[in-house]
């Protein structure tokens, strides 16, 4: 059964069209009706980002959980060496932090900054 989902892609949304990872709207309304229609859903997590070019890229993340919303520190900007496992490392810093206690902020955070360092260097 499965508690924590990642990456969900939002309905009505256009991926080809540049997105502000500050607009989350979608994804709110998203994650309040998926754990509406899955109640085991105890968190819904993805990451956010903006390939404004090949090498730069706004960067960071978004979870509901416990009722409440919670999103990581914009990284706005970044040069981005290398997009593979950006992802990977945001879900393993999500789930490392949930796993050492931490709350839904800082798990966020662990999880954008982890992708953000694994894109970068």
């Amino acid at each position: 059964m499965t508690s924590i989902i990642f990456g969900f892609e939002v309905e009505g949304v256009d991926i080809s069209k540049k997105m502000d990872i500050g607009e989350t709207k979608g994804f709110q309304s998203m994650a309040k009706q998926a754990t509406k229609e899955y109640p085991n859903f105890k968190a819904v997590v993805t990451s956010l980002r903006n390939a404004k070019t090949a090498l730069i890229n706004d960067w960071g993340g978004i979870v509901y959980m416990n009722g409440k919303f919670y999103q990581a520190t914009p990284r706005r900007d970044l040069e981005v060496y290398d997009r593979v496992g950006m992802g990977d490392s945001f879900a393993s810093g999500f789930i490392y932090a949930i796993l050492s206690g931490k709350g839904p902020q800082e798990a966020v955070e662990f999880a954008a900054a982890h992708g953000a360092l694994a894109g970068t260097t």
